[in-house]
């Protein structure tokens, strides 16, 4: 049995899952509306969309109860340019050219389906109108790079296209200054590196980047971090000695892959404290009397611990040279301050 109601609020659509419905309740759902993928699905069951006899369904892998009424809440279509709206921005420095701003977290760069309200894009046409270069594509109206939603730190947003073509042509020959602060549960085995290699797409979790285990066979792009260890925390429980708890390295982009420096970390055994994708799940193990402190904070950081400190660039119009620099977030600050006591 299949119904759709539709009204000002969006559509509901139910229906009985039968016996032998699937392995998958994501999967199942998308062979019964084909015209939602099962990646969308799997964002609206994310989003708490998705209700199993009135209870919500949480995980797309679970498998189809047979008997069961589910309801899937879709909601209303979203208009297909963002719109203007007044939001707080930290602007660092504007001219008629483009905007260099300090991002909070929390706040996304571009909308996305089901999320086109509450990003800097929206921030930033109702503060530059009309004039916000295109070149960027209808949602993502001058974005030349861009940093994940609860990372913090500095973006350089074109305000026309020729703004943008330059903007452009630095990114892809990576000729500009990128530093970020990272703060990571343990600690490379060398202090400073550089960590090169290809990073691909995961097989198990195609939200997640890995490096390719066979660069020469896997499609993927070369990543390039070199990293600097600034401080290191405490000593890990359980752990041979000299092995840090957690650190703050400073990382300096050569390329601009997507989640590069999450990446990396992870590759290294050092994931970034509060990552929710790359390592939230493992355990923060130290000793002292002040482990159970650090652990709280840990546990408690609600987001991935990575700040954009610096972003230096020759201005593509007028030529000039500029450095701007962040400082570190409060959150971050006041988790460094707790890791020091270890």
């Amino acid at each position: 049995m299949d119904e759709n109601d539709q009204d000002e609020d969006g559509e509901t659509r139910s229906v009985t899952a039968p016996e032998g419905a699937g392995d998958r309740v994501d999967a199942w759902l998308a062979r019964q509306w084909p015209d939602l993928s099962r990646s969308r699905v799997q964002g609206l069951i994310g989003a708490g969309k998705l209700t199993v006899d009135g209870a919500p369904v949480t995980h797309a892998k679970d498998k189809p109860r047979p008997g069961a009424r589910y309801d899937l809440a879709l909601p209303p279509p979203e208009p297909a340019a963002p719109q203007p709206e007044k939001l707080p921005l930290n602007i660092v420095y504007e001219d008629e050219h483009l905007l260099v701003i300090d991002k909070a977290s929390g706040m996304a760069m571009h909308p996305a389906p089901g999320s086109m309200r509450g990003t800097l894009v929206n921030a930033v046409l109702a503060h530059a109108g009309d004039s916000l270069s295109g070149i960027g594509g209808v949602a993502r109206p001058g974005i030349v790079h861009r940093i994940d939603k609860d990372t913090t730190g500095l973006v350089v947003v074109a305000k026309h296209d020729a703004a943008h073509t330059g903007l452009a042509k630095l990114f892809a020959k990576h000729d500009l200054e990128r530093v970020y602060y990272a703060v990571t549960r343990g600690a490379p085995n060398e202090r400073t590196a550089r960590i090169e290699n290809r990073l691909v797409r995961s097989s198990e979790d195609r939200r997640k980047y890995v490096v390719a285990r066979n660069p020469e066979t896997e499609a993927g792009k070369n990543a390039i971090t070199d990293y600097w260890t600034v401080e290191s925390y405490g000593q890990q429980s359980g752990a041979s000695i000299g092995r840090a708890a957690a650190a703050l390295l400073e990382c300096r982009l050569h390329t601009g892959r997507t989640h590069q420096i999450r990446a990396h970390l992870t590759h290294l055994g050092c994931p970034l404290i509060g990552d929710p994708l790359y390592g939230k799940q493992r355990a923060f193990k130290a000793e002292g009397p002040h482990a159970d402190e650090a652990a709280a904070a840990v546990a408690a950081f609600p987001r991935q611990a990575l700040h954009a400190a610096v972003l230096g660039f020759k201005h593509p119009v007028t030529g000039e040279e500029l450095r701007f620099e962040s400082p570190m977030p409060s959150d971050m600050a006041a988790l460094l301050d707790v890791l020091r006591k270890l």
